[in-house]
């Protein structure tokens, strides 16, 4: 079973910077697509940027694209998130997920339930 875990959440001012990592031990995420996805307080969970793992093409979701950017290192087993120019509105519980079937990015990225394998999610708090 695929294991991943984020890190790299904290609190920053609007206007700052984090990334956030995704790991996972055992298993290569080589062989999967990944997801970031976040979920505020009484909201449902959302997209935000999606890898593939057949081509490496990335997807944004609105709200985000031209701030954040979404990168494999396979050396490291790991896919990140560097996130810029942060708002209040960022603010969220963010997961990454892994999924195996070959689907194009942008509809897994609206899919959330269809992901095959979840971590636990890093808080992101962005306040003054």
């Amino acid at each position: 079973q695929l294991q991943l875990v984020e890190s790299g959440g904290g609190s920053v001012e609007p206007g700052g910077s984090l990334r956030l990592s995704c790991e996972a031990s055992i298993f290569s995420l080589n062989y999967w697509s990944i997801g970031w996805f976040r979920q505020a307080p009484g909201k449902e969970r959302e997209g935000v940027s999606c890898i593939s793992r057949i081509d490496g093409s990335t997807y944004y979701g609105d709200s985000v694209k031209g701030r954040f950017s979404i990168s494999r290192d396979n050396a490291r087993n790991a896919v990140y998130l560097q996130m810029e120019w942060l708002k209040p509105g960022d603010t969220a519980v963010y997961y990454c997920a892994a999924k195996d079937d070959i689907i194009d990015i942008q509809s897994m990225c609206a899919d959330p339930p269809g992901m095959d394998y979840w971590g636990k999610g890093t808080l992101v708090t962005v306040s003054s």
